[in-house]
């Protein structure tokens, strides 16, 4: 099996010694997507549902440049610096997997890199 560095040029660059993504076989493997604007390459800090769109928007330019969708995700980490923001989060995050859902893990973490709300990584396969 070899490995694959995928990068989409309409995401937010990589902000440390990472891709965006890994493929390998007929995985895709996600870093996690903070709310970062992918124009300015900035932490965005709207509101938590605006922070999880853009997150999820970001992740499917990066599985689109992959050849995947959001319908080949098989399972989603949900990292969340306030789990009070968990049924907001919830919200936005069924616009985006209204069929078949990936399996989920959410947690509430101690702190998210640039003290962002929430950060979520993915992981698909496509054949």
């Amino acid at each position: 099996m070899t490995k694959k560095s995928i990068s989409a040029a309409g995401a937010p660059k990589a902000v440390g010694p990472y891709s965006q993504a890994i493929k390998a076989g007929q995985f895709y493997f996600l870093s996690g997507q903070i709310p970062i604007d992918p124009a300015t390459n900035q932490i965005f800090s709207g509101t938590i549902e605006q922070q999880t769109e853009l997150v999820l928007k970001n992740a499917e330019k990066i599985l689109a440049a992959a050849g995947a969708t959001l319908a080949d995700v098989v399972k989603a980490t949900i990292f969340l610096a306030d789990m009070e923001d968990y049924p907001k989060v919830n919200g936005v995050y069924a616009r985006f997997f209204p069929f078949d859902p990936p399996a989920r893990s959410a947690v509430q973490v101690a702190r998210l890199p640039k003290d962002v709300g929430i950060e979520i990584e993915l992981t698909a396969y496509a054949e």
